[in-house]
């Protein structure tokens, strides 16, 4: 499946610590980078969490923040007897030292008896910060993908506007070659014609086409761009399947017995070919048609390659 570096996503989980909170941004960076920020009770949770990314993200960068609310006791359960002799005792005790401390208001006592919760061992915030993130994965994988179709689409528009060009250019070629080739004999009869007055009547018909189809030959293979469009159409074959619903198929069919392989760097690889190939095209432009047929490639071929960079 095809799939952006940009998403969000977030999830909660109820526990009986508190209420955890994961959020996680993705971002566009060429290898697997992950950023915790949450707080020190859930650190135990981070490499779980990073083997738990490796195995759905390829690449991106990753931040991952999670937060908790303790849950609130009942305020009777919170201002039981106990709680409020205890407290007192602790009041009366900081008296002794420090006779004008006052009394605790009514919202700081429910605090001071809320106090005594049981202590919740790190194994149990890690467990908590993995249910939390589980949904916030979900959403974040999906939103990648959705926003990877849509970029495949866009590409694929592109690449067929690259592959009529390539048939334009390939429609133009033998009109080129031919019109190339009279102008090319016309220049030779007259710079004879200049440097040798009465030269034809000295060379034979026969000779003189020859020599006019020697020269007519060599200058047709400077120009001539069929094996450049050639690999054109193979790159953009290419390009298909890898944005193929084929190519997912078998990618999903690999994925347990070959490591993830990132499509983005094989495309930006891809593009970077038929960019050599464009600007092969323009170096041989034997007619104003074909540069301006070179630079539309290279616009297109860019365009798809900045769409590029945003895949995993």
């Amino acid at each position: 499946m095809i799939a952006s570096m940009t998403a969000f996503g977030q999830g909660k989980f109820t526990a009986q610590c508190g209420v955890i909170s994961v959020e996680i941004k993705a971002v566009n960076s060429r290898y697997l980078d992950v950023l915790f920020r949450m707080p020190d009770e859930m650190r135990l949770a981070e490499q779980p969490i990073r083997e738990r990314l490796a195995k759905g993200v390829v690449r991106g960068k990753i931040e991952v923040r999670a937060s908790f609310a303790r849950p609130a006791l009942d305020t009777e359960q919170q201002l039981s007897d106990a709680a409020m002799q205890r407290i007192a005792s602790q009041l009366a005790h900081i008296r002794t030292i420090l006779p004008d401390t006052e009394s605790p208001r009514f919202n700081e006592i429910l605090n001071l008896a809320g106090g005594q919760q049981t202590q919740t061992e790190p194994e149990e915030w890690a467990q908590a910060c993995l249910a939390a993130l589980e949904p916030a994965l979900v959403q974040l994988l999906e939103g990648r993908q959705r926003e990877g179709a849509r970029l495949a689409v866009a590409m694929l528009e592109t690449a067929q506007q690259v592959s009529a060009i390539v048939s334009e250019v390939e429609a133009l070629m033998p009109v080129l070659l031919a019109t190339q080739r009279d102008k090319l004999a016309q220049k030779l009869k007259d710079t004879l014609q200049n440097a040798f007055p009465n030269g034809f009547t000295h060379i034979t018909g026969a000779e003189l086409s020859e020599r006019i189809a020697s020269e007519s030959s060599l200058f047709a293979l400077r120009i001539d761009v069929a094996e450049e469009l050639a690999r054109l159409k193979s790159h953009l074959s290419e390009l298909e399947f890898l944005l193929s619903a084929k190519n997912a198929t078998q990618a999903k069919q690999k994925a347990s017995s070959a490591p993830a392989t990132s499509v983005g760097k094989r495309l930006d690889f891809l593009f970077q070919e038929m960019n050599r190939e464009a600007n092969t095209l323009g170096s041989k432009a034997g007619s104003l048609e074909m540069t301006r047929a070179a630079m539309n490639l290279k616009l297109l071929i860019e365009q798809m390659r900045e769409q590029a960079m945003n895949l995993e």
